[in-house]
């Protein structure tokens, strides 16, 4: 970066830009202002901070500054964002609600050979957000992407959680309704990984119950407002995690769910295992849908799940 000390408006001391003559694009940081490098034409998907403001990158900055335009998932958001890094570039509302309509005006800036920012409320662009149908458009138009990659809600809990990273799925939110939920879990209970959740607060004492009752006893945390102030990071057993959520208010900020995989004893299921979760599942759906949920979070064949569940009815009979 140079060093040429410039006002506000990016002109040098004798009142010029740059060499083009466009006012040179800044950001301030530490107390310090930087001029921001010229951007290339393109989309540029920029990473922020997910709480913390000070985790952003000197690239990231850069790239916000010099941008024609920045597309925000929500621009009263971005805007405190901006304007803690004295950045004055033009924002443009980019969500699942205007998406379709503002893509062919996205597109035709990009086309004109300008630079646009892509961000989100938080974190990574693209991961629980509509940015994927707008990279997939720009790509098929032969227009350059690129990324300014940083802060990620789903790796920062990853390495918190002490559960293993080698593998890991994201689900990102499961469904609301409890038999979808519940359905959804046992598809991918067998996946060999820690799994992955954003959830919703008040969902998230039912969605840890679904949990357990579908996946049985697996090491789990539950990560919330990472990065902030008030950050916490619980963990211990689906079935305890449960517990303790469902006998407390519903917790405040943002939250990630994260499970382990099946342990190795895990895949020997007693008799009186199996018959709870048979149980558990009866409770709330046909016998069809049961013998398939216990099935999906046990491993075991359906013909035998089934089977065990015709000799659970003749017991209760």
């Amino acid at each position: 970066m140079t060093s040429r000390i410039r006002d506000i408006a990016g002109r040098d001391a004798a009142g010029r830009g740059d060499a083009t003559g466009r006012p040179v694009a800044r950001f301030t940081a530490f107390g310090l202002a930087a001029e921001a490098e010229p951007l290339a034409p393109g989309l540029h998907l920029v990473a922020t901070p997910i709480g913390n403001l000070k985790d952003i990158s000197f690239r990231a900055l850069g790239t916000l500054a010099a941008a024609d335009a920045i597309l925000a998932e929500d621009t009263r958001v971005t805007k405190t964002l901006l304007a803690h890094y004295g950045i004055t570039t033009p924002l443009l509302a980019y969500h699942e609600h205007n998406a379709a309509q503002m893509r062919p005006r996205v597109l035709a800036r990009l086309k004109a050979g300008e630079a646009l920012a892509l961000v989100s409320d938080a974190g990574t662009p693209l991961v629980s957000d509509p940015g994927y149908k707008l990279v997939e458009a720009v790509l098929a138009e032969g227009i350059s992407v690129t990324t300014v990659p940083g802060p990620s809600a789903v790796l920062t809990a990853l390495v918190v959680s002490g559960l293993p990273t080698d593998r890991f799925f994201f689900e990102g939110f499961l469904p609301a309704k409890s038999a979808a939920r519940r359905a959804r879990l046992a598809e991918i209970g067998a996946i060999p990984g820690t799994l992955v959740f954003f959830e919703s607060p008040r969902r998230l004492a039912e969605m840890l119950a679904d949990a357990a009752a579908v996946l049985g006893e697996r090491p789990a945390a539950v990560a919330r407002e990472l990065t902030k102030l008030y950050e916490t990071v619980r963990r211990g057993s689906l079935a305890a995690l449960a517990v303790e959520y469902g006998a407390e208010a519903p917790p405040k900020g943002e939250i990630v769910v994260l499970i382990g995989p099946k342990s190795v004893d895990a895949e020997r299921h007693s008799e009186a295992d199996v018959e709870h979760m048979l149980k558990e599942a009866l409770s709330g759906h046909s016998l069809r849908d049961a013998v398939a949920l216990v099935a999906g979070a046990t491993g075991l064949p359906k013909r035998e799940v089934y089977q065990r569940a015709l000799r659970l009815g003749e017991a209760d009979t």
